[in-house]
């Protein structure tokens, strides 16, 4: 990439860079960003079980006990702090009885949101909570409220978490699993304003309490279905259902989906675009600020003491399926523009770490904005995978509060921040990510250290075009490369951004 080639990143004056400006306060890092804030989803759809995680004991290509070899080393490498699963719409039509015991004898089911395709069960409840364990990740499961009981999410909650002896952990150790496995996230429900039963907000938080008094366990978080984008009328009238009642839950879910044309019925494509598509995107994106700010400021209402912490546990880009893919498998290519997308949205939320406590990207193979892609036997990583291993370094790390004055991206009349940033320390090691949205321009941005460092160094994820992206058996085009940095000076530091990128400033 001949951007990389230069040595972008001088040290020049202030006067020069004046227009943008990163400043660290360090006085006002007490805040942690939890790591799982870089989770994940998969969800019964399309390819991401079957064929992208799972391919049975019996399949040619090479698996772990029927897990995918490569996918189960490739998420390893990336460090999946938390895995969200069986949905989605699919998990308030899963009943999880049918999912365990002798796959010969358990049942079949019609997966009637994706695809309409017959299932076999054979990826149960053991299969996700033992993959779990193979990768090193927590497991996040989501209750079925819009057709289960609440007697069935008991005795789930039993099955998988109990050591007392009881029916429900009899029937465990008889299915193979002697110890329980160590669950701590239940999501109560999904989407139950539409998918998960076109419930209305109060009588939802009714069935919420109902359920959550009932899902009891040791260091449990308990996630009420939160809205959807903008949808602050259902924050409000949850909360206020709720009532004194708020300990009940530990984090209010909340999901938004990034389409270029906010059209749902042509969304727009996944490589075909120009500057107009990269553009509306990006800026759409960015919205995610604004509804966040929206919901804190209703959840702070109604839980002053912040207790219950947001969990954006479905985020991505959602574009038009390929040409000549299923429909309602959700196949879509991921571009340098997802990687982005990726980044702006982790930057956010790495600012909101005071209430932001997880986050989701939709979904983690093959479907939506999945960091692996599969075709049979081959295997890629996508933009998104290297733009979360880039910031792996903030998890479980301190927010070090920034401030960034920032130029202007125009486009077309219209313009959005050029630059996003976030910044922690861990380790003694202070990790700043920045985004360069002008797919053209390099950014200069002056750093305000507030202390001087002996030690900077740099990474970066860019590309030639915006439009490249890591295809089966073809070199990458999208991956973390080395990025120069030059010494500080004093306590500041002037790096050029380039376009299209995504930075890491690492100092020590």
């Amino acid at each position: 990439m001949k951007h990389l080639a230069l040595a972008f990143c001088l040290v020049l004056s202030y006067n020069l860079f004046g227009q943008n400006q990163l400043t660290l306060n360090f006085d006002d890092s007490n805040i942690k960003i939890e790591k799982e804030i870089y989770g994940h989803f998969s969800e019964h759809l399309g390819t991401c079980i079957y064929e992208g995680i799972y391919v049975g004991e019996n399949s040619e290509i090479p698996n772990i006990n029927g897990y995918r070899t490569d996918v189960v080393e490739a998420l390893k490498e990336l460090k999946v702090p938390v895995l969200r699963w069986p949905g989605g719409c699919f998990a308030d039509t899963y009943h999880w009885k049918d999912g365990i015991g002798p796959k010969e004898d358990r049942p079949s089911i019609v997966n009637v949101f994706w695809g309409g395709v017959t299932e076999d069960n054979s990826f149960g409840t053991h299969e996700f909570l033992n993959f779990c364990e193979l990768i090193g990740t927590e497991p996040y499961l989501s209750i079925n409220v819009g057709s289960g009981t609440v007697q069935e999410a008991r005795d789930w909650v039993e099955y998988v978490t109990s050591s007392n002896e009881s029916p429900m952990t009899a029937l465990r150790k008889k299915n193979g699993r002697e110890e329980p496995w160590n669950v701590k996230f239940w999501g109560i429900g999904n989407e139950n304003w539409g998918c998960g039963g076109d419930m209305a907000p109060d009588y939802y938080a009714n069935v919420f309490r109902n359920f959550s008094s009932y899902i009891r366990g040791e260091d449990f978080q308990k996630v009420i279905c939160g809205p959807s984008g903008g949808d602050t009328n259902w924050t409000e009238k949850i909360l206020e259902t709720l009532d004194n009642k708020t300990y009940l839950a530990q984090g209010l879910s909340l999901h938004y989906y990034t389409l270029p044309t906010k059209d749902w019925s042509s969304k727009g494509s996944s490589t075909d675009f120009g500057e107009e598509m990269w553009f509306k995107t990006i800026k759409n994106t960015m919205v995610i600020e604004d509804y966040i700010q929206q919901h804190l400021a209703i959840m702070d209402k109604y839980d002053p003491d912040k207790k219950v912490k947001l969990m954006v546990d479905e985020w991505g880009t959602w574009y038009d399926k390929l040409p000549g893919t299923k429909e309602g498998f959700l196949q879509q290519q991921n571009t340098l523009r997802d990687a982005l997308v990726a980044g702006i949205n982790l930057n956010i939320f790495n600012n909101h770490a005071d209430r932001i406590s997880m986050a989701n990207v939709a979904q983690i193979v093959n479907v939506l904005q999945s960091v692996i892609r599969t075709n049979g036997a081959q295997m890629v990583k996508t933009p998104t995978y290297y733009a979360f291993q880039l910031y792996n370094v903030h998890q479980d790390a301190q927010l070090i509060p920034t401030t960034l004055e920032t130029e202007n991206y125009e486009f077309d009349g219209e313009s959005i921040p050029g630059l996003t940033a976030s910044a922690s320390e861990k380790d003694g090691m202070v990790n700043i990510t920045i985004t360069n949205a002008n797919p053209d321009e390099a950014m200069p941005l002056n750093f305000d250290l507030g202390k001087s460092f002996k030690n900077i160094s740099g990474k970066i994820v860019s590309a030639n075009n915006i439009t490249d992206y890591n295809d089966f058996g073809k070199k990458e085009k999208v991956m973390i490369q080395d990025f120069d940095v030059a010494k500080a000076k004093g306590n500041n530091l002037s790096v050029e951004i380039p376009p299209h990128s995504i930075v890491l400033v690492q100092l020590q």
